[in-house]
């Protein structure tokens, strides 16, 4: 196993924390505040047509332009889109494209499929209502972190086989995507904020029922489905310490062979969940996240600013 990055050494004394039915209640329970709203910004909170979303919009943006649909991590059982807010900005700011992160309901008490209707329920909401909000319908990404970077490959799949509305690009970062990792015998030593055990008591929750078993939906774990052709161009990034990295290499090297264009970005020595707190300001995140930026810049085919 590879040492942490540099930049990342600090990561080795992050407790290895476990989720437990009583710490999972406490975090649900847990609202965080939003910050001010940017003055370059028009934030909106919208709740019809079974959609929940928090909608960030430059005021600079004149006529049409694409947009990213977004969706939050948490393991499938906490988080929201405020915990996202940084990303969704920046995203916003530097691509002058509206951004929409949905919230949707949590397991353990909502387990599968409540996040999957959610989601499409928030995306269909999107499209439905673009030509209104100046969205470009053919440039609507797809886009998520961790547990919602493997409900956005899910939404993307389910999408695909309902046939109403068709995402443009999906934007993967260590996506959660196969149950079945609960099975590997695997060395997490050097992983960190989430482990193999916090990865089977994830899996559970959302599964409602034990990962790894049969019947467990491709639209849950999408590692499951057979067949990954004529899906939208993807990009997916995580580190070598993440939990997920060999699912997703696998995930990125299947969809290649199904003729999805895929671009796929590596961080030598990153744990997971490594860009979202204590290492901001560092050159291996700041990078990471420009990655994802000119990703999207070129998926959805926009100048943007720099």
């Amino acid at each position: 196993m590879t040492d942490y990055h540099p930049e990342l050494a600090r990561g080795r004394f992050i407790p290895r924390l476990k989720q437990r039915d009583w710490s999972v209640a406490l975090l649900q329970r847990v609202q965080q505040r939003p910050p001010r709203t940017p003055d370059d910004l028009v934030i909106e909170e919208v709740a019809e047509q079974g959609a929940r979303l928090r909608i960030y919009r430059p005021k600079s943006q004149i006529g049409t332009a694409p947009a990213l649909f977004w969706i939050h991590g948490g393991g499938y059982i906490q988080g929201s889109p405020i915990q996202d807010e940084g990303f969704a900005i920046a995203v916003a700011r530097q691509l002058n494209i509206t951004v929409a992160s949905v919230r949707y309901r949590l397991a353990p008490k909502h387990p599968n499929p409540a996040a999957i209707e959610d989601a499409y329920a928030g995306l269909r909401w999107l499209f439905a209502h673009a030509a209104e909000r100046d969205i470009d319908p053919t440039r609507i990404a797809v886009g998520g972190a961790s547990a919602g970077g493997g409900l956005a490959a899910g939404l993307v799949l389910y999408a695909h086989d309902k046939g109403e509305v068709r995402p443009a690009f999906q934007l993967l970062r260590y996506p959660m995507l196969d149950d079945r990792t609960v099975l590997r015998d695997l060395d997490d030593r050097k992983a960190r904020l989430w482990t193999a055990q916090n990865n089977r008591y994830g899996w559970t929750a959302y599964l409602g029922q034990q990962p790894g078993s049969d019947g467990v939906s491709e639209y849950s774990a999408p590692a499951r489905r057979e067949n990954l052709s004529g899906l939208p161009p993807a990009w997916i990034g995580v580190g070598t310490l993440d939990l997920f990295h060999d699912e997703d290499v696998e995930y990125a090297r299947r969809l290649t062979e199904a003729g999805v264009p895929v671009s796929f970005t590596t961080v030598p020595g990153a744990f997971h969940g490594f860009d979202a707190i204590l290492f901001g300001k560092t050159r291996v995140v700041t990078e990471f996240q420009r990655t994802q930026i000119e990703a999207l810049r070129h998926g959805l085919g926009v100048a943007g600013r720099s």
